[in-house]
């Protein structure tokens, strides 16, 4: 197994603008990092794949590793075939989710028309195209009908699924794992804070990942997908770090209905 590096410039979101690509790109290449873009600036339509951007995207990525999300907005053939060349020119992968690619998490639908025609274009034009993580039978289906699909394993979806848990994503995915979103939570809500959280994703789990990756001979991609902070993340680090650290007196207590009354306003 090879795995290399990236960080998703889902790090930058509520600081991008539209001229801050090239020293975010700088900054991670600094780091020794390669960089996953997202398809747009949170906030904004724009779509960075677009032809008009490519010679922009091509030298602010320039030496660097590239991974790809693809579009979110379903985007038609023509648009996957917009997004496709463009991976091709910075030799990335691209990271799909369900609903780019039109497939349903219906296990009883058959509907893999547009899928199938999407996958033929990416192994024609020489693409890695892999599957983010959905529900676990839905991905394992997707794979059985198309033998060259990939998979990008997200650890923190992996943490939330009620019906199956950490250990059996990695079991089901691993042999075609090319991509890993790298992200943490506490089990409620996939608010993409960074892997390592107290609290989070066990070290068993995180151990078993790496130990089940290295039984193949996989080319990977781990993607840091961290969000900036919400009011909610920042309130338990501050949490942790008085009661915790300090041991400061008299910490508030929340009850099991408290946990889930969320700050979530995306």
């Amino acid at each position: 197994m090879r795995i290399r590096y990236v960080v998703s410039t889902m790090i930058f979101w509520w600081r991008e603008t539209r001229l801050s690509l090239e020293q975010e790109c700088q900054f991670l290449r600094s780091l020794g990092f390669g960089v996953e873009l997202w398809p747009s600036i949170r906030g904004l339509d724009d779509c960075r794949y677009e032809r008009r951007n490519w010679a922009r995207l091509k030298a602010a990525t320039d030496g660097m590793l590239v991974a790809m999300r693809t579009r979110n907005d379903r985007p038609s053939l023509e648009q996957w075939d917009e997004q496709l060349q463009c991976a091709k020119m910075l030799g990335a992968h691209l990271v799909a989710d369900l609903p780019s690619l039109r497939i349903s998490q219906n296990l009883d639908r058959d509907g893999y028309d547009f899928a199938a025609e999407v996958i033929h274009r990416a192994t024609t034009s020489g693409v890695s195209l892999c599957l983010e993580t959905g529900p676990l039978p839905v991905m394992k289906k997707a794979g059985e009908v198309f033998d060259s699909l990939r998979y990008c394993l997200d650890t923190g979806h992996a943490n939330l699924d009620p019906d199956h848990d950490f250990k059996q994503y990695v079991d089901a995915l691993a042999p075609r794992i090319s991509h890993l979103h790298l992200t943490d939570n506490y089990g409620f809500i996939d608010d993409h804070e960074r892997p390592g959280l107290a609290g989070g994703i066990a070290r068993e789990n995180w151990d078993y990942l790496l130990e089940t990756l290295m039984r193949f001979d996989n080319d990977i991609i781990g993607s840091f997908e961290m969000c900036p902070c919400m009011p909610g993340v920042m309130i338990r680090q501050a949490g942790e770090f008085i009661f915790g650290t300090l041991n400061w007196p008299n910490p508030p207590h929340q009850t099991p209905t408290d946990v889930r009354q969320l700050y979530h306003p995306f």
